[in-house]
């Protein structure tokens, strides 16, 4: 380990990952470590064995012994092995900056998609679907008369707008990510997401990164960074060997000092044996629960996936509630969300603190990404890995890429 590298990364969460990936095409000398045995950080997909252990301090088992009163998990929730449960769950806007991302790097032969089945909205005290062309708008019960022909004019006006057609533009200037993400795979809604679990990525952008020559070293306690009379960071020490580099890209985690507590994510995870109620009986769906609707300063949101994602056993289903915590309390903040679930086998609650990097990068050579918000999609999270890549290179990343390179990896 005692080389000097152009970056070592810290921790292999999804951001650091995609950074330790395109730095390494980039053509930069990458040490890749993380205190942990597996990848993916704060976005891994555990199985349920693992999945109790941030839960706890002590031995995995506990949380059952705690609240279930006996040492395992019930039998009924089937093999732990066939659980993927994702720590932080967002589905992936198809037309979006990670699919491109996945695009402009070839991860994508790495990973295997399936189309979200629905987007759906809470609206006074009931679930409705989001409307993802002009006959749906037409149907719509969220909607009185006069908004199903003005949204039904708006979709005609979204399906035939041209980028390179002034004509069609009627005048305006159309964002069309969720519009162009809804028709990419003509399903019900603008999101993917990969078989197996979000914990997929960061392994794929971890291939990618050893295909250009990065190192990676899992397992690796400590991992403290140097610094040197003027505040650079200049190497990581780990085990009694320090690796030197120019520039370190980490998560929150790794230099408390950097960052600052900006808020927390609620978040209830449940194991299901049905599809959500008043969902078409979806597999794999978003629900947004608007503030005004609950009183509350933040928007809630629920996301379900199931088995057929390859991420439970047959016949069991895995939702999220999370909302940006308001209390201490995450039973009864998050009740609403829950409450639409219908019965549920298991449920785990948990809060997480979110930190923003307050340092500057020019003067120390860190550079730190922000944590995971309560978001069901990837948007937030890419704008920051953008962000970061143009600090760290001095480049703008270019997204053009063909983006039905992505068709073949998706499944219907």
């Amino acid at each position: 380990m005692d080389e000097e590298y152009d970056v070592i990364v810290l921790g292999t969460g999804l951001k650091e990952c995609i950074l330790s990936g395109l730095l390494s095409v980039g053509g930069l000398k990458v040490l890749h470590m993380d205190r942990n045995d597996h990848y993916g950080g704060e976005s891994s997909s555990l199985n349920l064995v693992q999945v109790l252990a941030p839960f706890v301090t002590d031995m995995p088992y506990v949380l059952w012994k705690r609240f279930r009163g006996n040492d395992n998990p019930p039998e009924h929730l089937g093999a732990s092995k066939e659980y993927n449960v994702d720590m932080i769950p967002k589905f992936m806007m198809a037309n979006g900056s990670l699919v491109r991302v996945l695009i402009h790097t070839s991860v994508t032969k790495y990973l295997n998609f399936k189309a979200v089945d629905g987007n759906f909205v809470y609206n006074k005290g009931k679930i409705y679907k989001v409307p993802a062309n002009d006959v749906e708008a037409l149907k719509s019960k969220l909607m009185g008369l006069f908004e199903k022909r003005r949204a039904r004019k708006f979709f005609i006006y979204v399906q035939d707008y041209e980028e390179n057609d002034p004509k069609s533009h009627e005048g305006l200037d159309l964002n069309k990510l969720y519009a162009e993400s809804l028709a990419r795979f003509e399903g019900g809604s603008p999101y993917i997401y990969p078989l197996y679990g979000l914990g997929e990525l960061p392994q794929g952008f971890a291939r990618l990164s050893a295909v250009y020559g990065g190192t990676y070293m899992l397992n690796k306690p400590q991992c403290k960074v140097e610094f040197d009379e003027n505040g650079k960071a200049y190497g990581v020490t780990s085990e009694g060997e320090t690796a030197k580099c120019k520039k370190i890209v980490c998560d929150p985690s790794y230099l408390p000092n950097k960052v600052k507590k900006v808020g927390r994510v609620a978040r209830a995870i449940c194991i299901m044996s049905h599809p959500i109620p008043d969902t078409s009986d979806s597999h794999s769906v978003q629900v947004i629960l608007p503030q005004k609707q609950l009183g509350r300063k933040s928007d809630m949101y629920l996301f379900c996936c199931s088995y057929s994602h390859n991420v439970a056993p047959k016949g069991k289903y895995i939702a999220f509630v999370s909302s940006e915590a308001e209390t201490d309390q995450p039973e009864v903040e998050l009740k609403p969300g829950i409450d639409l679930l219908g019965p549920v086998d298991e449920i785990f609650f948990d809060m997480y603190d979110r930190y923003e990097p307050i340092n500057h990068d020019n003067d120390d050579n860190c550079f730190v990404s922000t944590s995971y918000d309560a978001t069901t999609h990837f948007e937030s999270t890419m704008q920051d890995v953008i962000s970061m890549y143009s600090k760290i290179t001095g480049k703008v990343l270019d997204l053009t890429v063909d983006l039905s390179a992505a068709s073949a990896a998706a499944e219907e």
